[in-house]
């Protein structure tokens, strides 16, 4: 069903050609994790919802795959935040940010941001991602990103903002630059995401606080290799991995 959504989003020019290599990738490492979302992923997601909670100015970066794969769960956790989604692409073109605008808003999202609209660049950064909207990404205090290029959120954190990473590859600079890091597929942890916000809602800002700073996010990296070293230790037939 994943394939069918991104091989449909490449037809309807949502979706560019890398990105079905992107996924590709993204499908091997899922297999890694067994295709579930594991604790580890959970302790990130509730984290991530304390942050998005605390967040004064949160918003959600959207590229082609993601727009294709859960863009429906996103304008639900758009509308559950108030946040914003803004289209930011690495393979940028007038017409794919137009086509993902408009998907988003056949969805029922009440607000989708362009570069297009009130552009601005982020500082350092060399690749079309570093246009976004003024309103949007520039301004932001937190934004989530998925499948995501390592130079984008290296350089976010650098202009103090808090970046929320769902990525499958708990060893990308992605991952690591991140405030928090979700090894995770999109499909499963942004509607997990969603309902976190939804029941955390309810906390206090000092409870929430304490969430988010009892979260170590390499800590929590560590953790996901560790599972995926034993999954595969145990498909192997032995119940350590092997050493050097």
């Amino acid at each position: 069903m994943e394939r069918e959504r991104i091989v449909k989003g490449l037809t309807s020019g949502i979706v560019v050609p890398e990105g079905l290599l992107a996924h590709g990738r993204g499908e091997a490492l899922d297999y890694l994790l067994g295709e579930e979302t594991t604790p580890v992923a959970m302790e990130a997601i509730k984290a991530a919802a304390a942050l998005l909670l605390l967040s004064r100015r949160p918003v959600i970066s959207v590229n082609g795959n993601a727009a294709a794969l859960v863009g429906e769960e996103l304008v639900r956790l758009s509308r559950e935040l108030g946040a914003p989604l803004e289209v930011n692409l690495f393979y940028r073109s007038a017409d794919r940010i137009r086509r993902i605008k408009e998907h988003l808003l056949s969805l029922g999202a009440e607000e989708v941001l362009t570069a297009e609209e009130d552009l601005v660049e982020v500082p350092g950064l060399e690749s079309a991602r570093r246009l976004v909207s003024r309103r949007g990404i520039y301004s932001a205090d937190t934004v989530l990103v998925m499948m995501e290029d390592g130079d984008r959120t290296e350089k976010l954190v650098a202009m103090g903002k808090k970046v929320i990473a769902v990525d499958l590859n708990p060893l990308s600079r992605t991952a690591r630059a991140a405030t928090i890091t979700i090894v995770d597929n999109v499909t499963r942890c942004i509607p997990l995401l969603r309902e976190r916000v939804a029941e955390m809602r309810r906390l206090s800002r000092e409870e929430l606080d304490s969430i988010v700073r009892g979260f170590d996010n390499q800590r929590n990296l560590r953790e996901s290799i560790a599972l995926i070293s034993k999954r595969l230790a145990r498909l192997s037939g032995y119940e350590e991995p092997l050493s050097d």
